[in-house]
């Protein structure tokens, strides 16, 4: 998660919420890192996720990283964690639940859906205060920057 939360760091330059994410190899080997993009390249899909799902791709060269983990420090959207579903990913990791848009048991769970053919474990609570920190300090700065 120390990765992940050094990578969320990386968004704020930007404006970009600072989410992180890390894709570990079956041997515990970080292949792939992210943090939001949304800000910077104006890619409505440039969450933390799918840029290091992305990347790991690219590693392996295929769409597959079954054996892999994802690590997240904010709990996924319905889109990243489609994306996950998809790429056969063996196991998520996050730190904070979003209660806004979170799919991995806040608003919904898609990634134990029994209706898809890949549900990959997960594991939730890795370094919450962290994680949740970071957020909370980012939307105090810009509600501090932008009152009303």
């Amino acid at each position: 998660m120390g990765i992940a939360l050094d990578a969320a760091r990386g968004a704020l330059a930007s404006g970009d919420i600072p989410v992180g994410a890390v894709v570990l190899d079956a041997f515990g080997r970080a292949i792939a890192t992210g943090h939001n993009v949304r800000e910077r390249d104006g890619d409505p899909t440039g969450h933390a996720e799918l840029v290091a799902l992305r990347a790991a791709a690219a590693s392996r060269d295929r769409w597959r990283l079954d054996g892999c983990t994802l690590v997240v420090t904010l709990e996924p959207c319905t889109m990243c964690a489609g994306a996950l579903v998809l790429a056969r990913v063996d196991r998520l990791v996050f730190g904070a639940y979003d209660e806004k848009a979170g799919a991995v048991g806040s608003l919904w769970d898609v990634v134990r859906d029994r209706r898809l053919n890949h549900r990959p474990e997960v594991i939730v609570g890795v370094r919450t205060e962290e994680c949740s920190a970071l957020l909370a300090e980012f939307f105090e700065s810009r509600r501090a920057d932008h009152p009303g």
